[in-house]
């Protein structure tokens, strides 16, 4: 018999337009930075960053199997439950802590967002925005859990423990005193300037 063979796995390239939270956040991090990336998935976005930004990337991911994938762009990622925290890092020693699409997954939201704003200098959260009018109106016409292109999955087997708004997190940062340095406010790849908490599917805001 020949020799077995081993199958590598190759990333596909990235494109950011194909997560418009992605490409806002990619305005946003300045060149040359010190970059952590909480749940980063298989690395797109700090693979991203690496080749345009010149960045100090590293990434944090509970799922093994994307772990590797990570790895495999050249990411440097280790495997981690963010919801333990971040002991291992010091005060600032990132510029930019990231959070992205995440935070409405996580077990104790504002203990990770403490923990971001306390190793880095700034934090960029986004997140799915469960206040957008489809979603009202899934839950009016139907009375079930929503289930939009958005927000694919069943109530049963949702990542998402925590369902908020753009006006939930905004209130939030008020009560905890947390800065709101810039807002964005996304329906597909589009801005919203008017109405954002009916009218955005999801949200980045840049926390100082």
């Amino acid at each position: 018999m020949g020799a077995a063979t081993t199958v590598i796995e190759h990333p596909q390239p990235v494109t950011l337009t194909e997560r418009p939270d992605f490409y806002v956040i990619g305005e946003i991090v300045e060149p040359g930075s010190r970059v952590l990336d909480l749940g980063c998935g298989e690395g797109e976005l700090l693979a991203w960053l690496l080749e345009h930004k010149n960045v100090t990337a590293r990434g944090v991911e509970i799922s093994p199997a994307q772990v590797r994938r990570a790895i495999g762009r050249g990411v440097s990622v280790f495997q981690g439950d963010i919801d333990e925290g971040l002991a291992d890092y010091p005060d600032k020693a990132f510029d930019y802590v990231i959070l992205s699409h995440t935070l409405q997954e996580t077990r104790a939201p504002l203990d990770v967002l403490r923990e971001m704003l306390r190793v880095g200098r700034h934090a960029i959260v986004s997140f799915p925005n469960f206040g957008h009018w489809i979603v009202r109106a899934n839950m009016v016409v139907h009375g079930r859990a929503p289930k939009t292109k958005v927000f694919p999955y069943n109530w049963y087997n949702s990542p998402n423990i925590h369902f908020l708004s753009i006006n939930d997190f905004e209130a939030l940062c008020r009560e905890q005193g947390i800065p709101i340095d810039r807002r964005y406010f996304l329906s597909g790849a589009h801005r919203v300037k008017t109405f954002p908490n009916l009218m955005a599917q999801s949200a980045v805001f840049l926390l100082g």
